[in-house]
């Protein structure tokens, strides 16, 4: 008799989907204050380019915090980070639904952002204990659709609400919702199945690459979340949540046709197409002219190919460091990443302040240029 071959690994399981689950609240929760908090600081008095101040400094807690919340979560163990740091971000949204005066919103930005990296690093090396290892690439492909999908609903809902009634109420409800998040996570899986790593420990040089990659892609995404609704509210479009929508839904789509089609044996070898679909869609968001129409078109193409640069570089990293140190290597491309907003968010937070949203849309396509060279060394090592 023929041998039956081995079946492939299961990728949904229960923990797969818990993983799932906290990464979708998330992204839901923060992408309905990320769009509301700049037009609540306009409100309290603060100019177009102050209003991407409050992301430049939640982005640089977040990315100073992530070179030692990746290392702490490999200390105390992923899990019981991201409870702490679930508890800790709802502290902060029901303090933001009290503030009075702009000023208090970039107090706390700094210390908020540090929380949300402890509570991303965490997530995503989590997900590493519960991913089977022939199956990284469709594994972390399935998984990206809780980020997009929670891109895709939670600034619809966070500007409807903050029309209707204010800013207050969005604080008030996610705060209760990342205190549920909280709840979820006591029922993630036991981490640190080969021993809990001692010492502080740099990641090491193969972080690097991915890391400069996601640096140039975060500089144009960095005002995306600050900008383009207020650009939809200037021009008087319909939908102002019409871009970042638009952005997950091409996120999801190119996700699913990845799951359907596969990765091959050398993922990374798609790297540089998926950043120059990227740059395109923000080029069109700079040179269409136009209004809703461009907000959605370029969307669309930047969603698609930005979502899988994040997978391609996971699973490079997943396949290279050391399964001790995964926290402080996730933490460092959390580092690259959000350093990488935070200085977008303020420089073209400036450049449109001064010279409009285009020239700055324009700024973003030339950083993503910039980085090509180096995906395209990536792609053939």
């Amino acid at each position: 008799m023929k041998a039956l071959s081995n079946p492939r690994p299961r990728l949904l399981t229960r923990q797969f989907a818990l993983v799932w689950a906290l990464t979708f609240i998330t992204f839901f929760a923060a992408f309905q204050l990320f769009p509301t908090v700049p037009l609540r600081l306009r409100e309290l008095g603060a100019s177009l380019a102050e209003s991407g101040r409050f992301m430049t400094l939640f982005t640089l807690g977040s990315a100073l915090g992530a070179l030692f919340t990746g290392h702490l979560g490999d200390r105390m163990g992923h899990r019981r980070l991201v409870i702490a740091s679930a508890v800790g971000y709802a502290g902060f949204l029901a303090a933001y639904a009290y503030l009075p005066t702009r000023w208090g919103f970039y107090l706390l930005a700094f210390p908020h952002g540090i929380v949300w990296s402890g509570l991303l690093t965490a997530t995503m090396a989590s997900l590493a204990h519960v991913l089977p290892d022939e199956r990284r690439a469709d594994g972390l492909s399935l998984y990206g659709l809780a980020s997009p999908g929670g891109v895709i609903v939670g600034p619809l809902l966070g500007l409807w609400i903050q029309q209707r009634w204010g800013f207050a109420p969005i604080g008030w409800y996610l705060a209760g919702l990342f205190l549920l998040l909280g709840g979820l996570a006591t029922t993630l899986p036991e981490d640190h199945p080969q021993g809990r790593v001692q010492g502080f420990q740099w990641p090491n040089a193969t972080v690097i690459g991915p890391c400069v990659v996601l640096f140039g892609v975060a500089l144009g995404y960095g005002a995306l979340g600050t900008y383009t609704a207020q650009e939809a509210l200037a021009l008087g479009l319909p939908l102002p949540s019409a871009f970042l929508s638009c952005m997950a839904i091409g996120m999801v789509l190119m996700r699913l046709v990845m799951l359907r089609r596969g990765f091959g044996r050398r993922p990374i070898r798609k790297l540089p197409a998926m950043l120059l679909g990227a740059t395109a869609g923000l080029a069109l968001l700079a040179f269409l002219p136009g209004g809703t129409a461009r907000h959605v078109v370029s969307a669309l193409l930047y969603g698609a190919g930005y979502s899988m640069l994040h997978t391609l570089l996971n699973a490079k990293l997943l396949e290279t460091v050391d399964p001790l140190r995964r926290g402080s290597a996730f933490g460092a491309l959390l580092f690259a990443f959000d350093a990488g907003i935070g200085l977008g968010s303020f420089s073209l937070g400036w450049t449109i302040g001064h010279y409009g949203y285009r020239l700055g849309w324009a700024l973003g396509a030339l950083a993503l240029l910039a980085v090509l060279p180096l995906t395209l060394r990536m792609s053939r090592d």
